[in-house]
């Protein structure tokens, strides 16, 4: 009877010391791995020296498709780009119309190429760049009047016309060293005078619009690598 009261003793001091047991368990502290650390996303940094090809078209009295290539340096201070370019291009313009000054007469008139040195200021969203332009330009061109009556070609002239240029575009690039964009210019050329020999025997001058506008596309290598910065 006695080994019988201290068995049942012994399971009840058992069971009471359990859940005790069990809450010294649940009150253990956890411990969780820390976070992977993160990773700055790269910006890309348009420095550097350039070289690209472009084409498109022109639209004036002589109107036509272009075709050339563009060198040029660039640097980025902060968000803010400058940069100076160099462009040459092969030009197929070419129109005719009928003259203001002499109705009886048409001018006819050829942009076969043109250059620009502009220097350049934009703003930057990491890959995305906006910029204006402005400078120089120059067109190689062709003048010819002649008669609408007789059909006699009264006079024709080479000349080499010296202006300026404006514009914008932007550009993205969309790999380390290459960048794609859209370019409009506007070319503000001096007219050109025309010396001819009316049908009466008397010299005219007959003056030529030259302005023109251009949308071409561009594609550009950059030769120094883009600098990640964190």
């Amino acid at each position: 009877m006695k080994n019988l009261l201290l068995v049942t003793c012994s399971i009840v001091a058992l069971s009471a010391a359990a859940p005790a047991f069990g809450a010294d368990l649940a009150a253990q502290p956890v411990y969780m791995a820390p976070p992977p650390p993160q990773v700055a996303a790269a910006i890309y940094d348009w420095s550097g020296l350039y070289i690209g090809i472009n084409g498109g078209w022109g639209l004036s009295d002589a109107t036509g498709s272009t075709v050339g290539g563009q060198i040029g340096y660039r640097q980025q201070m902060g968000q803010a780009v400058f940069g100076i370019e160099g462009q040459g291009n092969w030009a197929d313009f070419s129109g005719s119309n009928v003259s203001t000054t002499f109705p009886l007469n048409t001018n006819r008139s050829t942009t076969d190429a043109f250059g620009l040195i502009t220097g350049l200021i934009g703003y930057t969203s990491n890959n995305v760049l906006l910029y204006a332009k402005g400078g120089a330009a120059v067109t190689s061109n062709t003048h010819q009047v002649t008669s609408t009556l007789t059909g006699a070609q009264l006079a024709s002239t080479d000349n080499t016309r010296l202006g300026a240029a404006v514009g914008a575009g932007v550009e993205v690039g969309f790999a380390p060293n290459w960048s794609v964009g859209v370019e409009y210019d506007h070319l503000f050329m001096p007219d050109a005078n025309v010396n001819f020999t009316t049908a009466a025997g008397v010299v005219a001058t007959d003056r030529i619009r030259q302005d023109f506008d251009l949308l071409t596309l561009r594609l550009n290598y950059k030769f120094s690598p883009p600098v990640l910065k964190y």
